[in-house]
C-alpha cells in the first residue's frame, strides 16, 4: 500500500493523517486523506481542485507531474510527501 505523509506545517491548521492507501493514482490517494479530515482539502487544493501554489507533492522522490490533474500513478510501496512551502525572511 502507498503511504501519504503531510508536513507538520499543515498540522498547525488541521489534523494531518499519515495514511496507507490502495489507491492507484495520486488524486484518489488524496481523497482517502480528505475522507479522514475534510478540512485538509482546503489547505492542499484550491477551489478548482488543483494543487495550491504553495503546496508541492513528491512521489518516491519525484515531484508531482501535473498539479491540476494529479493523475500520477502510485505503486503499492510508494511514499507520497505533501509539503507546504514556507515564506518569510
Amino acid at each position: 500500500m502507498a503511504r501519504l505523509f503531510f508536513t507538520q506545517q499543515l498540522a498547525r491548521f488541521t489534523s494531518v493523517p499519515q495514511i496507507e492507501t490502495s489507491a492507484g493514482a495520486l488524486r484518489a490517494a488524496l481523497e482517502d486523506a480528505f475522507a479522514i479530515n475534510p478540512l485538509l482539502r482546503g489547505y492542499v487544493l484550491d477551489d478548482q481542485g488543483r494543487l495550491r501554489a504553495n503546496v508541492t507533492i513528491f512521489i518516491d522522490g519525484r515531484r508531482c507531474h501535473d498539479p491540476a490533474r494529479l493523475d500520477d500513478p502510485l505503486q503499492p510501496g510508494s511514499q507520497v510527501y505533501v509539503l507546504q512551502a514556507l515564506s518569510g525572511g
